[in-house]
């Protein structure tokens, strides 16, 4: 089994994510876009990041739960140093873009792809094929905070367990 990331770790090289830049052309929810990849080993070198991650874009608990938390909260993750909140799933890239502007979201939180999963089964935190729930807070490349959830409800991975870590 991976090793799973823990407070102390470097996070690791190597580490990347599809995602959707927004576009005011590709505004509506059923503009594809060009999907570009993310290189989050680089970008986390420099940045103070929350990485959501979560089984599947527009299921009930995902959307309705853990996701607004942090659509809400966005101003007090700002205000505690944080540079950029990805929400990643199995989902493909055109999928969290859809999933993105469903919720009023352009270019405030990357909606990603971990597409099948490599980052996530890396680190042995998966839901069969898919991407587990999730949040790692990583600060200019140390994982500050990492935990996946034990069972199906929001609670280490919600927002509130993050602001209270930061």
């Amino acid at each position: 089994m991976a090793a799973a990331l823990k407070a102390g770790d470097d996070f690791p090289e190597g580490v990347s994510f599809t995602y959707v830049p927004y576009k005011p052309e590709t505004g509506a929810v059923t503009a594809c876009g060009i999907p570009v990849k993310y290189d989050a080993s680089k970008e986390f070198k420099d940045k103070k990041v929350v990485l959501v991650s979560v089984p599947g874009a527009f299921t009930p608990t995902c959307q309705n739960t853990h996701i607004q938390g942090y659509i809400e909260k966005l101003p007090e993750l700002k205000a505690k140093g944080v540079d950029q909140v990805i929400v990643i799933s199995y989902n493909d890239a055109w999928v969290q873009a859809a999933w993105a502007k469903a919720n009023g979201i352009k270019d405030e939180i990357i909606f990603a792809s971990d597409d099948g999963a490599p980052f996530s089964s890396s680190i042995g935190w998966t839901l069969g094929p898919r991407t587990a729930r999730y949040a790692i807070v990583v600060d200019h490349g140390k994982v500050i905070y990492a935990e996946k959830e034990p069972a199906k409800e929001v609670t280490v991975s919600g927002v509130d367990a993050v602001l209270a870590k930061l």
